[in-house]
């Protein structure tokens, strides 16, 4: 239900990165959070591994900025490396404050002085990933949601759906936003908008993301007339659990920290071959390791193994996993868990700067459904939740410190002309049609010929997806839709245009990588001209301060 038809700031998403911009505004900010489901249905809240922070002397915020240039395959900028790792501590601190409970050493005192447990991930040189057990991500959100819930100024807003954004004199000035309740189309007036609604993983068959990463931001913000940039670098996470019964449950990283061991059917240990780094290479060597060995074999899945590890580690360390595993009759501690890779988060996003900002003003995009140059061509392990939390500061403080215009009175939605669906077979087709083209030819591996087949497919699909869209009343399954294929259509425009093989993006075509990088960005033809300084590149960070935890 929306209370209201004005704020000072509307945000889209209710996961870490929405909520902590949120708690950060300054109190005489009216703030509405929309989410469209409940407060949780997020990817937040599924996040088992943890987050990346520079947290003692053995580790350095160079070495985190280093290991996250490696990872992000030369594509990784600068600025943006070197202003999300500095921030690393201040957020854990800011966490802590808000009530965040992480896991401390249990071989120390208990005393002020002991140390985080740390675990080590992919693509890491030191233990810097703090967490909550496995389940970091729902200690995170339960806190930030409670904190948002007790605040005066700020008001939560569950089964609320954002339709399209609304421009009027070249800026952002409000959202159109289905109340899912009553089914109810409400146009929502604010002087800031932010974007804050996750990736696009649904776009794929198999995936580890909860059924709301359908790239709503991305879709939203394309169609307001801003640049989008990388998409065809999907993240698909090496290690989902391969079960009918265990849909979309992923097997954190941190169990390959701690000496889990990728195996075939026969035993054989693999990613050696691979990587002299083995099982802890950046994810897209061992997503694309384990999808050979699936081929070459004629597969269903290979093996993680962790039963080396004592039993009550793995219960005190891992106990989502070990129960969810144990329930579907897989003891971790004495049985291999089947594993498959699966889409698991969209590393390109809306162009942003380091503020969040976007090309259309009074418009914020942050956390996954941004591009702010800091993942590059592959997100590096627990460099997620990082992220979320230094550029929700970020744009926290750059709204407070603007002059934004008051809110104005906007046109209400007409749906006059539009009737009650009798065709609603149409939207369960086409979902089902899209996730297994993009799997099949938009995978892990790629060429031209599956990518130009995907890309007439999805043009045929939008155009249907259209027609329905301006003839019937719109619900929550065709909004996803409609968003998910024009992220599809972006994602495979972006792969079709880089003509090499870079990070997560693995053409057989070209499989050489370019000596110098380069970003893919498209640029809407439907939209007035870009007016910024150069809209083929990422925005230059100004630096001219670090966001206030």
């Amino acid at each position: 239900m929306i209370p209201d038809d004005s704020y000072d700031v509307l945000i889209i998403g209710s996961g870490a990165a929405g909520l902590s911009l949120a708690l950060q505004l300054p109190p005489g900010f009216r703030c509405g959070v929309l989410s469209k489901a409940h407060m949780n249905a997020g990817s937040t809240f599924w996040a088992q591994g943890g987050m990346a922070a520079v947290l003692h002397d053995r580790d350095s915020v160079t070495a985190h900025a280093d290991d996250t240039f490696n990872a992000g395959a030369g594509l990784c900028h600068a600025p943006a490396v070197e202003f999300c790792t500095s921030q690393s501590r201040s957020v854990v601190d800011w966490l802590i404050a808000q009530g965040v409970e992480f896991d401390y050493r249990s071989d120390q005192p208990d005393d002020e002085f002991r140390e985080f447990h740390l675990t080590m991930e992919g693509g890491h040189s030191h233990r810097r990933i703090i967490h909550a057990a496995d389940r970091t991500g729902r200690a995170i959100s339960d806190v930030l949601t409670q904190n948002a819930a007790a605040a005066d100024n700020i008001a939560l807003l569950p089964d609320c759906y954002a339709v399209d954004l609304i421009r009027q004199d070249g800026r952002c000035v409000g959202a159109y936003v289905l109340d899912s309740e009553n089914s109810t189309v409400h146009t929502v007036a604010s002087r800031a908008v932010v974007l804050a609604t996750g990736g696009a993983s649904k776009a794929y068959l198999y995936t580890s993301n909860p059924d709301g990463a359908s790239g709503d931001g991305i879709a939203i913000a394309w169609r307001a007339g801003c640049r989008v940039a990388n998409l065809e670098f999907n993240q698909f996470h090496p290690t989902c659990l391969y079960h009918p019964e265990a849909k979309s449950f992923l097997i954190t990283e941190a169990l390959r920290g701690e000496g889990a061991r990728l195996l075939l059917p026969d035993g054989e240990q693999f990613m050696t071959r691979f990587d002299r780094r083995g099982e802890l290479a950046p994810r897209d060597i061992v997503a694309r390791a384990i999808d050979h060995e699936m081929k070459r074999l004629g597969l269903d899945c290979v093996y993680l193994d962790i039963s080396h590890r004592d039993r009550s580690f793995l219960r005190s360390h891992f106990p989502t996993i070990f129960d969810r595993c144990l329930a579907l009759g897989i003891d971790i501690s004495s049985d291999r868990i089947p594993v498959v890779p699966a889409a698991h988060y969209t590393c390109g996003g809306v162009v942003v700067d380091q503020h969040g900002a976007t090309d259309l003003p009074g418009l914020y995009v942050v956390g996954e459904t941004a591009c702010t140059g800091l993942h590059g061509a592959n997100r590096m392990a627990s460099n997620s939740l990082l992220e979320c939390f230094v550029y929700a500061a970020s744009a926290a403080q750059h709204i407070a410190a603007s002059e934004l215009p008051p809110a104005i009175n906007l046109a209400q939605w007409d749906d006059s002309r539009v009737r009650v669906s009798d065709e609603g077979v149409i939207i369960p087709y086409h979902w089902q049609a899209l996730r297994r083209l993009m799997w099949d030819y938009v995978g892990i591996v790629r060429s031209d010929r599956r990518l130009e087949f995907a890309a007439t497919a999805i043009e045929l699909m939008q155009t249907e997806i259209a027609n329905y869209y301006s003839q019937f009343r719109i619900t929550r399954p065709l909004l996803e839709l409609r968003n998910l294929a024009e992220v599809a259509g972006l994602t495979v425009s972006c792969a079709l245009s880089r003509k090499e093989s870079r990070g997560l993006h693995f053409n057989r075509d070209y499989p050489e990588t370019h000596e110098t990088p380069k970003d893919s960005i498209l640029i809407p033809h439907n939209q007035p001209p870009f007016q910024g300084p150069n809209p083929t590149q990422l925005p230059e960070y100004k630096f001219t301060d670090s966001p206030q935890l």
